[in-house]
């Protein structure tokens, strides 16, 4: 076993689900436990300027540049929370050795890794798949990220011979509540441009994402007792259900894939007398993106004509842009990265993100950041993976990525 997988194996047990709804950052205390853990490797392995920020939990490193050519500062980044969707609390990995297209028994309550299910696993026959047990989800995002950087540093500590500029390290909270750079402190972090590590399959690059938004709609009902309720009671669920109804079906992320966009409902609480729901709204297109706001504005407007003014109320916060328009200016970002896959055998897979990541703000702050691999699948659920040897060549890769910029 390498020391990443080692590395990661030890992340994972720690938890730090983040949670929406929350005014402050980080939005858990917890992620402070894998941040002090960090902070501490950090110091041990013999990063420079190593700093965690004890007010926001952000934890920076540097390893200083060992060449006396000006050299771009190349930021690596990873975020250390993870997904609220499933509970990551007591995770017991899984490690399935020489995995030859088997169904993987995750734990003892039945569950099954299968590639009828993942035909993806099939591409690892021979390699070293990790799941968890299934009672929780894995963590590989995107502690897979951390780990990587943490073996990159390591190595670039331990090989003072490969020349390399300033590597800066950020492992950031809250990304899954989209917050993860929100207190970022870029005159700390001090770099030209960077990565974040935070994608799926080996040879992963992503540098469009979509443009985002969060949406809140509050239902005011009237209740009154069902048996005289008739042409009184205003029932807030069933008028929730109805706003649901105006928006385009086929627009929902279960039916939509590549660079189509979605409304998605998230969540829904109510009752007869108030009823609130959650959705995220999504488009790689910034025009798109603003007519989905006016679609959802016209269905609240048409329900308040209908039931009465101020009976739906929707509040709308935009969340991040889509990088494409930054990175485009800076494709030498795109390049070297295909040249590093290359160079070490693996086909670069240059795709849309149907998500964000810490990149895209970062990108549109002065630090253009597209996306790569960390090697995990089924991200944000109980069947997610990652094989080792994945995490092991995303190292290899960055290395080959700082020497690019090495040599520029």
């Amino acid at each position: 076993m390498t020391k990443t997988t080692e590395r990661f194996l030890r992340y994972v047990k720690v938890d730090t689900m983040s949670e929406e709804g929350h005014d402050t950052t980080p939005s858990t205390a917890k992620q402070y436990d894998l941040a002090r853990l960090l902070t501490e490797e950090l110091k041990e392995i013999g990063a420079s300027d190593v700093y965690l920020d004890e007010d926001l939990c952000y934890v920076y490193a540097t390893v200083p540049s060992n060449t006396d050519k000006d050299v771009a500062k190349l930021a690596l980044v990873a975020h250390m929370d993870t997904s609220p969707a499933v509970s990551d609390a007591d995770v017991k990995p899984v490690i399935t050795e020489n995995y030859q297209g088997q169904d993987i028994e995750m734990g003892t309550d039945g569950r099954v890794l299968s590639p009828k299910d993942y035909p993806s696993l099939l591409n690892y026959i021979g390699q070293t798949i990790i799941c968890s047990d299934g009672s929780t989800l894995l963590g590989s995002d995107d502690k897979s990220g951390v780990a990587i950087i943490m073996s990159l540093v390591e190595y670039l500590v331990e090989h003072p011979e490969f020349k390399h500029g300033d590597i800066k390290v950020a492992f950031t909270p809250d990304e899954e509540v989209g917050m993860g750079v929100s207190g970022l402190d870029y005159d700390r972090l001090d770099a030209d441009f960077g990565y974040t590590i935070d994608g799926g399959q080996l040879g992963d690059i992503n540098f469009e994402c979509f443009n985002a938004a969060g949406a809140a709609v509050h239902v005011h009902g009237l209740s009154i007792h069902p048996g005289s309720a008739k042409g009184k009671m205003k029932n807030a669920t069933r008028i929730a259900m109805e706003f649901d109804s105006l928006l385009p079906k086929a627009e929902s992320p279960e039916y939509t894939e590549g660079y189509e966009g979605f409304y998605h409902l998230d969540t829904f609480t109510g009752d007869c007398d108030g009823a609130n729901m959650a959705y995220i709204l999504r488009d790689h297109s910034a025009e798109i993106l603003e007519h989905r706001k006016e679609v959802f504005r016209a269905a609240a407007d048409y329900l308040n004509t209908k039931y009465g003014a101020g009976t739906v109320e929707v509040q709308i916060r935009d969340s991040y842009r889509n990088m494409r328009e930054v990175i485009e200016k800076h494709y030498h970002l795109i390049e070297n990265a295909c040249k590093a896959f290359e160079t070490l055998g693996v086909k670069p897979l240059i795709s849309p993100i149907r998500g964000g990541t810490d990149g895209a703000t970062m990108s549109f702050n002065g630090v253009p950041c597209p996306n790569l691999s960390a090697g995990g699948h089924n991200c944000h659920g109980r069947y997610e993976y990652v094989c080792a040897e994945s995490m092991d060549k995303m190292v290899e890769v960055l290395l080959e990525i700082v020497k690019l910029y090495a040599f520029m």
